[in-house]
């Protein structure tokens, strides 16, 4: 595909320096692109690339315009990375196959479902009794919509992800290969050295615009359902508990876990491999590092960290404890030190 910078600029806006007529196939990193395709420098910290890179046409903020132009055709915006984005999905958008609406001769609707004639059913979807499939939805091959749930308008399921009972998807949603959503919680009664069951008769519910890696798993609520709501992306093998509450826009990269009953705000974010214990509460615009693990709860905005070492249970509380007063005897030290 190739596309004429003109088109590009009247489709996203930003203000274009150069030949509009200059065309380009692709989008490439700065270090990779050629002189047919575009790339883009969100920070300023990479300003040293310009003078180094082969990209036909650059996309750069206001504080790059001048060394930009200097070496040829350019978009200058507010916020180059998301014009990245916003470029991406039009790009993409372009090049996708377009699917047929209508279910496949191998998919097995069964009776009382409810399929939009918009939608498309792949082969081999198992699409059960009382399900909706909206308009517009994707449902690509071996997936599995359980009896009485529900996937919104223009959703798309990749191959063998997996929409248990009862469950809801949202509207323009992206549930990716092998998820599995609404499987049991992890509920058990312990009775006499063995487990006892406790049936997980919740659902989940997920809002619209929310998107979900690859073999990541949320799971059905005990009583009440594991809610997602509007906005929320999760990143591949993502584990959430059951009756979980995550927030609007909150955002979690993988192996990220969220342990039974937390409460995750609004427009928070999750590095990869962090950890919220269950039963904890974190306020909206808390952004937990890498590979954190959070054991009480944050009622404060901000951005927090921890690693420790790990150990015997009763040591480690021990020495966490001391940690944190670890602080305030570095300042009495340094007191002592100063008297005479």
């Amino acid at each position: 595909m190739e596309l004429r910078l003109a088109a590009i600029v009247e489709s996203l806006g930003g203000e274009l320096l150069g030949d509009p007529e200059h065309r380009v196939d692709g989008i490439a990193s700065l270090e990779r692109a050629g002189p047919r395709q575009i790339g883009f420098v969100a920070q300023d910290r990479y300003a040293g690339l310009l003078r180094q890179t082969r990209a036909g046409c650059l996309v750069v903020r206001e504080s790059l315009r001048e060394a930009a132009a200097a070496r040829g055709p350019a978009i200058v915006c507010d916020d180059p990375y998301l014009y990245y984005a916003r470029l991406s999905q039009w790009w993409a958008r372009a090049q996708r196959v377009p699917v047929e609406p209508g279910v496949h001769p191998t998919a097995w609707v069964e009776d009382g479902a409810v399929v939009d004639r918009s939608a498309h059913v792949g082969p081999w979807v198992q699409v059960c009794r009382h399900a909706v499939v909206a308009a517009g939805a994707v449902i690509e091959a071996s997936c599995h919509i359980g009896a009485g749930a529900r996937v919104g308008e223009g959703t798309r399921m990749a191959p063998r992800a997996v929409l248990m009972h009862g469950c809801s998807l949202g509207a323009r949603g992206i549930v990716h290969s092998g998820a599995v959503i609404g499987a049991d919680g992890f509920g058990f009664a312990p009775h006499q050295g063995r487990w006892e069951k406790i049936e997980q008769l919740g659902g989940v519910c997920i809002g619209d615009d929310v998107e979900i890696g690859a073999n990541t798993c949320i799971d059905r609520g005990a009583l009440e359902d594991t809610v997602l709501e509007d906005g929320v992306k999760l990143d591949n093998l993502v584990q959430i508990g059951h009756n979980v509450h995550v927030g609007a826009h909150t955002a979690m990269a993988g192996c990220a876990g969220v342990a039974g009953s937390a409460r995750i705000g609004r427009h928070c974010t999750l590095g990869g491999g962090a950890i919220v214990l269950g039963h904890l509460e974190l306020a909206d615009h808390v952004h937990i590092t890498a590979a954190t693990v959070v054991t009480r709860s944050i009622r404060e905005p901000g951005r927090y960290s921890g690693l420790f070492p790990f150990d015997d249970n009763a040591s480690w509380e021990k020495n966490a404890a001391t940690l944190r007063q670890l602080h305030s005897l570095r300042e009495r030290i340094r007191a002592l030190e100063k008297k005479p």
